[in-house]
């Protein structure tokens, strides 16, 4: 879903989410956020809050985004991190943390899940408590809007411009990307009005809506080639050869899909999961 990227691109820039979240007394910058592999298996763990300090009462935090229904989930996720503490043998505490926009998107699963429910280290946030607080962080009001209804979506995106005076570019640009996601008919000036920012490029909005476009209208497949790697690079970093080479392969329609798929993929292996090796 398009809702999960935006969580877990968000956790990628501030791990110090998963702190604020579950009240945890150590810093933010103490945890990086990856997408890991069970080796020999087919179960991925999308987001782990992984500890950069050797104190194994640090936890290891699994965190895991859920916003449709789903009788099996709480079977598959506890099976995946489970399976994870089995094969990694992290030799730390744990957390698993699971977030939900409303308790009635909530489903419990058997009853011979039962004696999991109950445990300390299972954690749920309904993001419908956030709705109506007014002392949040920046970073808890990133999540309430990313939550928010697309009725509300403008007039918090204003409140919360207007409230923070010194917002970072990088944030700018993350609440421009919610926006895009969000109300996707926006123009890029009906975006830097709302932000109220003149000098300030915005990127993301450029992409979905313009950049591509101008690529198209330049009539060469090239073009389209060089948006895509810079596109891509941006949000991922420095790309691999392998990638570089199969951009310059392609054609027009594996580019077109690549670009689609870069608006909800978690990672650069889930874009070219079919072309890698």
């Amino acid at each position: 879903m398009k809702t999960d990227s935006l969580f877990y691109r968000l956790f990628q820039r501030c791990p110090q989410l998963a702190t604020e979240l579950l009240e945890l007394e150590f810093s933010g910058d103490s945890y990086c956020f990856v997408s890991e592999e069970i080796k020999q298996t087919a179960f991925r763990l999308d987001g782990i809050f992984k500890p950069l300090s050797d104190n194994p009462n640090q936890p290891l935090i699994f965190a895991e985004v859920q916003y449709q229904p789903d009788d099996e989930f709480y079977g598959r996720f506890l099976s995946e991190v489970l399976l994870y503490l089995y094969r990694q043998k992290p030799n730390r505490t744990w957390l698993a943390l699971v977030i939900y926009p409303s308790r009635k998107v909530e489903k419990l699963g058997g009853v011979e899940l039962n004696p999991f429910m109950t445990l300390p280290q299972l954690r749920r946030i309904y993001l419908e408590d956030y709705r109506d607080c007014q002392t949040l962080s920046l970073n808890l009001e990133l999540i309430r809007l990313i939550a928010c209804d697309e009725r509300q979506t403008v007039n918090l995106v204003q409140d919360l411009v207007a409230r923070n005076e010194k917002i970072d570019t990088d944030t700018l640009d993350f609440i421009e990307t919610i926006l895009v996601y969000k109300l996707p008919r926006l123009s890029r000036e009906e975006i830097r009005k709302m932000l109220n920012v003149q000098n300030v490029e915005l990127k993301q909005t450029v992409f979905y809506q313009e950049v591509w476009e101008e690529g198209k209208q330049e009539g060469l497949q090239k073009g389209e080639q060089i948006l895509l790697q810079r596109m891509l690079t941006r949000r991922f970093g420095q790309l691999p050869d392998e990638i570089k080479n199969r951009l310059n392969q392609a054609n027009a329609q594996q580019l077109e899909q690549w670009a689609d798929d870069l608006l909800d993929a978690p990672t650069l292996e889930a874009i070219f999961k079919d072309s890698l090796n």
